[in-house]
């Protein structure tokens, strides 16, 4: 009974961490201690223990996949996402400037914490360190992301946001973000819209059953490379992320507007502005604390 209690906080724990951008499920799991057993059951869902299941040998089926690890483990998972979704919700929509001051924090310090992950820096590195950053910067500069309600759009959402509970370092939450589809995710949990749930439930087992085998050979072979390209990618999306900046719109026909890109600005001497700047701390705070937490247990 306390083990399977102790995965249900676990779990909860990693889902807090995916809905708030800038903090990763992976990293969350690796200080927990269940990140190398979570891989382990995701990968062990394959042709065999589908066969398994579809021939009802549900006993075998269990054992092969800790069917018992994973259903507490992401229950915790599901009850923080449900929880914690109204309540950021409301805050983008209210305080959208400190809310987004809050998760620059965050990404800020999940830059210099992925970037540790690299062990050698060398030319291949570097490159891929640029061509990240390059990418992220390039779609700064594209015409800001709205939401998305596209089936197929919404399933590559959630295969690529699901990144997030198997690589320590990345937000799923915070690729969201990028994709524009954030908002409309939270506002779909809040309201239990299952149009937009079940296709991104999709791309999750998607991503989760598929991507796990493909990060696990990357990391095995091209480790620093890899790591090099997700920093650079994190560091320059710091500029879509910038809290002062206003929207650009061209006008389409009969009074409807287009989005064409961002306008940055530098934040006026005001309250708000502290209020703001406080908030990236604690945000820049939690990020080093859990990557502390992971590093002391890494080493221990």
């Amino acid at each position: 009974m306390r083990l399977t209690i102790g995965w249900l906080l676990k779990g909860m724990a990693m889902g807090a961490a995916n809905v708030i951008p800038g903090v990763s499920g992976g990293t969350i799991a690796f200080i927990t201690g269940i990140y190398e057993r979570l891989i382990s059951a995701v990968k062990s869902i394959d042709i065999k223990a589908i066969k398994l299941l579809f021939t009802f040998n549900l006993q075998a089926f269990s054992r092969k996949t800790d069917l018992r690890f994973l259903f507490f483990v992401f229950l915790g998972v599901a009850i923080s996402i449900l929880t914690l979704a109204k309540l950021l919700e409301w805050t983008f929509t209210n305080y959208e400037i400190l809310t987004l001051a809050f998760f620059f924090g965050l990404i800020f310090a999940s830059v210099i914490g992925v970037g540790r992950q690299i062990q050698v820096i060398d030319v291949a590195v570097t490159i891929a360190f640029v061509a990240g950053a390059a990418v992220a910067v390039g779609i700064a500069f594209l015409p800001p992301a709205t939401g998305n309600t596209n089936m197929f759009y919404i399933i590559l959402c959630g295969v690529v946001a699901v990144c997030s509970m198997i690589l320590p370092g990345l937000s799923g939450a915070y690729i969201l973000l990028l994709m524009g589809n954030y908002l409309l995710v939270l506002q779909a949990i809040s309201s239990f819209n299952l149009r937009i749930l079940l296709p991104l439930l999709l791309g999750c087992i998607i991503g989760l059953v598929v991507f796990s085998r493909l990060l696990s050979y990357l990391f095995k072979h091209f480790k620093d490379q890899t790591v090099g390209l997700l920093t650079g990618f994190v560091a320059g999306s710091l500029l879509i992320i910038w809290p002062w900046k206003t929207t650009r719109y061209m006008e389409v026909s009969e009074g409807r507007l287009k989005p064409i890109g961002y306008e940055w600005n530098l934040p006026l001497m005001s309250a708000e502005f502290g209020y703001s700047l406080l908030l990236a701390l604690v945000g820049f705070a939690i990020v080093m604390w859990i990557e502390r937490a992971g590093n002391f247990r890494s080493k221990k």
